[in-house]
């Protein structure tokens, strides 16, 4: 238990290193973008017909903390964005953490649904596919695979906006309906946003799934093949009881330790998709902070927050990785 005890501190500590690793990275990009807080907002004061000197972007600067040494201004964003501030967006002038607020977790909710979506078809197809001999129905399945890495998430998404509208005369855009968009949340909202969200989590999950059932497939199609199963089965050991004991057991072990970058590959799909679909959420914020308003602030913040959520579902899945598979707790506990 002590061995165990110290992998999980270890397994933390390497967790709270990668999030301030990845905070020095995301705030040094920040600064390398040309031009500061204070220049874009005397620039937009400027636009509004007021008249601007040096000595007011100097005061600012002063105002917003700038002229503050660079690794001073750092530490102070990392502590501020450990406890979920990360100040005022540089464009629209707007606290960031209200900004965001429940775009966020609808954002991370979506992912981490479409996520979940994929497994759930992925884990059984793909063992279905590595362990048939039916030859019709692993190749239907491999050509479905195919299709799903083929087709992109926003052609599938045009696609199905298309069919609806033409059909249904329903676009199936955003996440609510018009008078649920502003409104507090009620069981109503709930009812609403779930008859909207199951589209982006059906379109993020698409080629997710496609890739996982490749991937399960061939992690149990290399493990069926091995010594330990032939001994189990010369044993008496058969059926599904080999099948989930022996090949499927080692085989979903990589699955689980993949959940981090799984979710990451589907969030980075997000933005595009968001545009589509005209959601207004983290993922649309992120778009428009990265090629059209330039906000780096806002950009930086929602940055750090997936980081924070990829990196808290690593270790998250090492713990379970170390407590299910015996092969990782001989390792750690010896």
């Amino acid at each position: 238990m002590l061995q165990f005890l110290k992998f999980a501190a270890i397994r933390a500590f390497l967790a709270i290193l990668t999030l301030v690793l990845v905070s020095f990275i995301v705030f040094t990009l920040m600064e390398l973008v040309p031009g500061d807080c204070a220049e874009r907002y005397v620039a937009f004061k400027s636009s509004q017909g007021v008249i601007i000197t040096p000595a007011d972007i100097q005061i600012e600067r002063v105002r917003l903390g700038l002229d503050q040494p660079y690794v001073q201004r750092w530490g102070k964003w990392i502590l501020n964005a450990f406890q979920g501030e990360f100040g005022d967006s540089c464009i629209l002038r707007l606290n960031i953490s209200q900004l965001l607020g429940q775009k966020f977790w609808l954002s991370l909710g979506l992912c981490l649904s479409a996520l979940i979506l994929a497994y759930a078809i992925a884990i059984p197809v793909g063992i279905l596919a590595a362990t048939s001999k039916n030859a019709v129905l692993n190749n239907s399945l491999r050509l479905v695979s195919y299709l799903g890495l083929a087709l992109p998430n926003f052609l599938l998404a045009l696609m199905i906006m298309l069919f609806s509208t033409i059909y249904f005369g329903d676009s199936l855009t955003g996440l609510f309906s018009k008078e649920f968009r502003d409104a507090a949340w009620s069981w109503a909202r709930v009812r609403d946003f779930l008859g909207h969200a199951w589209l982006p989590v059906f379109i993020l999950g698409w080629s997710a799934t496609a890739f996982a059932i490749q991937t399960v497939r061939a992690l149990m199609s290399d493990e069926i093949g091995k010594l330990y199963v032939t001994a189990a089965a010369a044993r008496g050991v058969s059926g599904r009881n080999l099948l989930m004991r022996y090949p499927a057991r080692h085989a979903l072990s990589p699955i689980i330790n993949s959940l981090g970058f799984d979710l990451n590959r589907i969030f980075n799909e997000l933005p595009i998709v968001a545009l589509i679909l005209t959601l207004t959420e983290a993922g649309k914020l992120l778009f428009d902070a990265l090629a059209r308003s330039n906000d780096q602030q806002l950009a930086g913040a929602i940055i750090f927050m997936l980081t924070a959520s990829i990196v808290a579902i690593n270790f998250v899945t090492d713990i379970i990785l170390a407590l299910t598979d015996p092969r990782v707790r001989s390792g750690i506990i010896g």
